[in-house]
Formats: C-alpha cells, sequence, structure tokens
C-alpha cells in the first residue's frame, strides 16, 4: 500500500542539516558545484560541533566527577593526542623525526670542521646527548606555557581546572619525549661502533632534571605570556643562545676557567653534562649538581603557582 501523500511531503519536508544546507543553497542561488562545496563545507562544520558536544558532554553534565581528576585529565589527553598527532598525516611520526634531523645536522656540519667530537667517535651520539634534553626543556616548557590557551573554551564548563590543563600537557609531552629518547638513543648505539656502557640512573636523573625545569619554566610562563604578551616574544629570542650556552655543542672543559662560572649558572649545563655522563663511561664531570637545579625548577614552579592561582580568574577571562 503506498503512502499517503502528506505523509510523503512531510518527510521531503522534515527540517535537518541537509535541509538547511539545500534551502540556503536555493536561496542564495548557487551553481551546482558551488552548492556541493557550500553543502560539504556546512556538513563538516556541523560534524565538528557535534564531536565537541559529545567531548563536552560528560564535563557539562557531571558525569565526569570532580573527585576524580584523573578521568579529566585522561580526557584532555586524549582531546591534545587527536589535535596535535592526529590530524595531520604521520603526527607522531613527525615528532620522532624532527630530533633525528636536528641531530644528523649538527653531526654533518661539525663532521665537517672538527676529524673527531669532543667525546668518543661518533658525532651524532655526542650531539645527541646534548640535544635530547634541551629538546625536552624547550618542548615541554613551551607545551605547558601555552595550556591555558589551548584549553581555554573547556573552562566554562566547570570540571576542567587550569591545573587539570596543565597536568595533561605534562604527562602527554613527557611520555612522548621518553619514547623519543629511547628511540633515538637506542637506534645511534646500535647503527654507531662505540661500546658505550650506559649508565640508566644517569640518563634517567638527567631527563627528570630536564623535565623539572621545563615545568617550572612552563607553569611560570603559562601566567606571564597571557599577562604580559610581549614577555613570549622575548623569550622566544632569549630561547635561541640557550641552545649554544647549555652545552649542547661543547663540554665545558673547553671552556677557559674565567668564563666556566657564567656557563655553570645555566641549570640545563648541569643536564647535559648528566646525560653525557650516563652515555659515556670515561666522562665523570664534577660540575652537575642536582639540588641546583631542582632548587631553580622548584622555585619557578612556586612562584608560577602562586601567580596562577592569585590571578586565575583575570588570566581565563582576559
Amino acid at each position: 500500500m503506498a503512502p499517503p501523500v502528506a505523509a510523503l511531503q512531510q518527510y521531503r519536508t522534515r527540517p535537518g542539516p541537509r535541509h538547511d544546507c539545500v534551502a540556503r543553497c536555493r536561496r542564495v542561488k548557487l551553481n551546482r558545484r558551488k552548492r556541493c562545496a557550500f553543502m560539504a563545507s556546512a556538513m563538516s562544520v556541523k560534524r565538528m560541533q557535534s564531536e565537541a558536544e559529545a567531548f563536552a558532554a560528560p564535563l557539562r553534565a557531571g558525569t565526569v566527577d570532580r573527585g576524580r581528576p584523573h578521568r579529566v585529565v585522561a580526557a584532555l589527553m586524549l582531546r591534545e593526542m587527536v589535535t596535535t598527532y592526529g590530524r595531520s598525516p604521520g603526527g607522531w611520526l613527525w615528532a620522532l623525526l624532527e630530533p633525528i634531523a636536528a641531530i644528523a645536522l649538527l653531526a654533518f656540519a661539525f663532521s665537517l670542521v672538527f676529524r673527531d667530537p669532543p667525546l668518543g667517535s661518533d658525532f651524532a651520539l655526542f650531539y645527541a646527548t646534548g640535544f635530547l634534553p634541551y629538546m625536552v626543556f624547550h618542548d615541554i616548557s613551551g607545551k605547558v606555557a601555552s595550556a591555558l590557551r589551548f584549553s581555554k573554551p573547556l573552562f566554562s564548563f566547570g570540571r576542567v581546572r587550569v591545573i587539570d590543563a596543565v597536568t595533561a600537557r605534562i604527562a602527554l609531552n613527557a611520555l612522548t619525549h621518553a619514547v623519543i629518547g629511547t628511540v633515538v638513543l637506542t637506534a645511534l648505539l646500535v647503527l654507531s661502533d662505540t661500546n658505550a656502557a650506559l649508565a640508566p640512573g644517569l640518563i634517567l636523573e638527567a631527563y627528570t632534571l630536564a623535565l623539572a625545569l621545563a615545568v617550572g619554566a612552563g607553569v611560570l610562563n603559562c601566567y606571564l605570556f597571557t599577562a604580559f604578551p610581549a614577555w613570549e616574544r622575548l623569550w622566544n629570542i632569549a630561547l635561541r643562545p640557550l641552545f649554544i650556552v647549555s652545552g649542547v655543542v661543547f663540554l665545558l672543559e673547553d671552556v677557559p676557567d674565567a668564563y666556566q662560572p657564567y656557563l655553570l649558572a645555566n641549570p640545563l649545563f648541569h643536564v647535559t653534562g648528566m646525560m653525557r655522563a650516563g652515555v659515556y663511561p670515561t666522562y665523570e664531570p664534577l660540575y652537575p649538581s642536582t639540588v641546583y637545579v631542582f632548587a631553580i625548577a622548584a622555585a619557578l614552579l612556586v612562584l608560577g603557582m602562586l601567580l596562577l592561582d592569585a590571578f586565575a580568574d583575570e588570566v581565563l577571562h582576559k
């Protein structure tokens, strides 16, 4: 039995995303090609809105318990994994290729000038021991500093706090750099001819110190970048010479004694020295100070947390 004409007309004119797009296209009298492009863009916007609504629904409805912040942090980590690494082709692969390319460029450039590296016989391994901890500080501090900007739309739900956004970025990027460092060092040790005896304790301590400095500087900059936008540009300018004075491309023993105290004032120099001591068993530097690095990291972290706690509403609504 055929359906009534009125039911068919009601079905055809039933409102929906596609019906709205078609009606809008007809009103502006677009041709067929432009109409298809307009409909595709409108449907993609609606799909993105529905995905955002699906992510935010548990937070808004209270399904995620405020007393269980680990669930909020896990949700924020999944969101960042999708937005940072999932949208671009080979997102995780690029995160691994970036340090490999930088280390290869450093090894190639300095091998043209010097016959042997300051330690060992492999240029790539020597510069990897300096570049990897520096990259941990540079990358994680930048990610933590922009945590408020990245998660600002979610703070209106009431279930997401500043500490949740910062913790999610720290956890995800710390795990990412741990995997990258393990893969790069393992590959270099397998491919090189050096018989290095690793000290995992020193390597782990160096990574922990670099992470502590990154968290302290990132939390402080989380407030400063928002309160004083000009500081972000000044910080990016200061990071360029920091690459050189952090001992990435040279050893402290190669610097004249008169300039060594200035270099040791940089806590990252202690980190790179400890990292190289963990890879090269014959290198035993006396200057790395765990207490000094942790003291600076703790001071930066406490100052940043106090500023964020005192001016949280002002920062979030600026």
